[in-house]
């Protein structure tokens, strides 16, 4: 297969920045290179060094003067809810039951779940997304439609069949007999297939009897490499309507631990409420708080402690998500500036270098994918993405006056979105541009 090189300015993490000054924890060239060759990254570094090891037929790409990164990872969307982005509601149970809840029982239709699913990726390759973590609707249809759209594209993917049994409309109910049966036949068919994870995917507590939450239990079980993920937290009334349901649980919490839902590969979306106890549960058993910023402020759900959780004694592993549909944009850049803002807003500070750590490797190590994704490291998956930060006049007009790389990414974050994105590279290949 023929090589590609791309020339531009390149940056990559190395783990997480411990200050704006911290220059150990990314390496970044003014004039730097990728090889790609079979969908892998196969060196990286200064042009002039990568430029003498390929091959004399490498098709070599110039971005210059633009940005090269991994592709952002999404860790928490809703791939059924594309048509409920902008509802307006008052608060997160209120929309679940009037829009969200009627949208989703559409996904038991095949030609619609095959339509939305491509309308999906387009927007998470327009965006930079290159690897996302999707809830698809009960219906193993829409599951199906997903990995399929997934494995056309050859993105690395992470989604699985939600579980819901209870307090929700008859065309979105299975049973814990039909949850445990349908999850099994989607890893049976889909997980490993490409570049394809599934996720087992109780929706949350409130939608999940016991009995469903222990075939969830038995799944996690017999599949211990798998991906859980589910929702935690995520609003007052939420946790108070929980604990009714289950009144022997400590805590919001204590519910999944007890079925034992937590561990390293757990995501829990939103998990913004959390006491002291249950930080220290999340702590020990290394499972991810996702942080849904977009989320949080449209439905008004509350205040996100990243920074809090992070710093702690017994630090909670943190992750970052755009939530489509309760999330308003697509874009990751949006996503992280109202992370900011949020951080702002708790008299915290989010560094530029912080939130484009969280959008690569951060999200990649959250996701126990960084052997694969979310680094410009030879030997991992050619997902990649190129930021130009002067996309708009807007921005172009800014960038007259950017001096410095965090000043770069700052203004790429505070007024970038899918047009800052130049071009998507999926395992090598541009993708982007094809969808002009």
């Amino acid at each position: 297969m023929t090589s590609t090189l791309l020339r531009g300015r390149t940056l990559t993490f190395r783990r997480r920045p411990l200050s704006m000054d911290d220059t150990q924890a990314y390496a970044y060239e003014t004039d730097g290179a990728l090889l790609l060759r079979d969908g892998l990254i196969v060196a990286s570094g200064a042009y002039n060094a990568v430029r003498e090891q390929a091959p004399e037929d490498a098709v070599e790409i110039d971005h210059r003067p633009h940005l090269i990164l991994p592709g952002f990872i999404d860790t928490h969307v809703h791939f059924p809810q594309m048509q409920v982005i902008g509802s307006y509601a008052a608060n997160l149970l209120e929309w679940l039951n009037t829009y969200t809840f009627p949208e989703e029982c559409r996904f038991v239709e095949t030609a619609h779940a095959q339509r939305i699913a491509v309308h999906f990726f387009d927007e998470m390759i327009r965006h930079g997304t290159t690897t996302a973590v999707a809830y698809c609707s009960v219906h193993k249809t829409s599951a199906d439609a997903f990995f399929a759209e997934a494995m056309k594209r050859d993105m690395r993917m992470v989604a699985g069949k939600v579980m819901m049994d209870r307090n929700a409309p008859q065309g979105l109910l299975d049973t814990p007999e039909m949850g445990y049966d349908e999850t099994r036949a989607v890893i049976a068919q889909w997980h490993g297939k490409g570049r394809n994870h599934v996720a087992i995917t109780p929706r949350f507590a409130i939608t999940s009897t016991p009995e469903q939450m222990s075939a969830a239990q038995a799944l996690a079980a017999e599949f211990p490499d798998l991906h859980i993920q589910t929702h935690l937290s995520e609003n007052r009334d939420e946790i108070d309507y929980t604990l009714s349901l289950y009144p022997d649980a400590a805590d919001y919490t204590d519910v999944y631990a007890n079925y034992g839902l937590m561990g390293p590969k757990s995501l829990f979306g939103h998990a913004i409420h959390l006491s002291e106890r249950e930080r220290d549960a999340m702590s020990e058993t290394g499972s991810i708080a996702v942080h849904c910023p977009t989320s949080n402020l449209f439905l008004g759900s509350g205040l996100f402690p990243l920074k809090e959780l992070a710093r702690r004694e017994k630090p909670v592993r943190i992750s970052v998500a755009s939530d489509i549909g309760g999330g308003s944009s697509y874009s990751m850049l949006r996503t992280m500036d109202e992370a900011y803002k949020i951080q702002q807003l708790l008299g915290e500070r989010l560094n530029p270098f912080d939130s484009y750590y969280y959008l690569t490797l951060g999200n990649a190590k959250a996701l126990s994918l960084s052997e694969r994704i979310g680094t410009l490291e030879p030997g991992t998956d050619a997902d990649l993405i190129v930021l130009d930060m002067a996309a708009t006049p807007a921005m172009a007009l800014k960038a007259e006056v950017v001096t410095s790389l965090s000043d770069e990414l700052f203004l790429l974050q505070t007024m970038g979105d899918d047009r800052a994105v130049v071009e998507t590279y999926v395992a090598g290949r541009a993708a982007k541009t094809k969808l002009a």
